[in-house]
């Protein structure tokens, strides 16, 4: 029933929202943002890797050693804008239809980060990763990543159509009012390489 309705409700959302997606497109390429569209690596389901597609927020620039500036350095007045209202979210309905998402799961992070997670945060790639989640709609950025975590395997316990649709309704609410979008002190979130002490260099 979940694939059901993600590939309804994410058909649809890329039918009605052609027109704005197609005008953050030119205004992104007319703002030296190029390519508009950013493709990452990601862990999803059963820990499979897939490239999630968003609209690029941040430049790529580099330090004299050739390591990407801080996310605070790069990120973009438009990008900012975007990533605020959610708007940058809107291409991974791509990956919804594809099926290497759901409209609602766990965040879907960094391939990097694969070998820090612990047997029971693992636990969250047994659903598909989400365009929005439990941890986003209770905290998002302001959250801490093992508080991240243990809402994430809450849900991966606790998953129902009821749910499902609690998530999606509140997520409107948590777009609209803009809150945690970053974590305190960051432009989106810490490092999860640097808080559990690896080496990110």
């Amino acid at each position: 029933m979940q694939r059901f309705f993600d590939l309804t409700i994410a058909s649809l959302g890329l039918l009605f929202l052609m027109i704005p997606i197609a005008f953050i497109w030119l205004v992104l390429i007319v703002s030296g943002c190029k390519p508009p569209l950013f493709f990452q690596k990601r862990i999803g389901w059963n820990g499979q890797v897939f490239e999630i597609i968003k609209f690029r927020t941040m430049t790529t620039e580099c330090d004299s050693s050739g390591k990407l500036l801080p996310d605070e350095d790069r990120i973009t007045r438009l990008g900012y804008f975007l990533r605020k209202t959610s708007l940058d979210e809107l291409p991974s309905l791509i990956n919804v239809i594809t099926g290497h998402m759901s409209l609602v799961g766990p965040r879907p992070l960094l391939v990097e980060y694969g070998p820090l997670y612990t047997d029971e945060e693992a636990q969250r790639h047994l659903v598909r990763p989400g365009v929005t989640g439990w941890a986003q709609i209770n905290g998002r950025n302001a959250l801490s990543w093992d508080e991240k975590f243990k809402l994430d395997i809450w849900y991966v316990n606790n998953q129902s159509m009821k749910l499902y649709f609690s998530i999606l309704w509140k997520t409107v609410f948590s777009v609209l009012t803009r809150k945690n979008i970053s974590a305190e002190g960051c432009a989106t979130m810490p490092d999860l390489r640097d808080e559990r002490g690896w080496d990110v260099s």
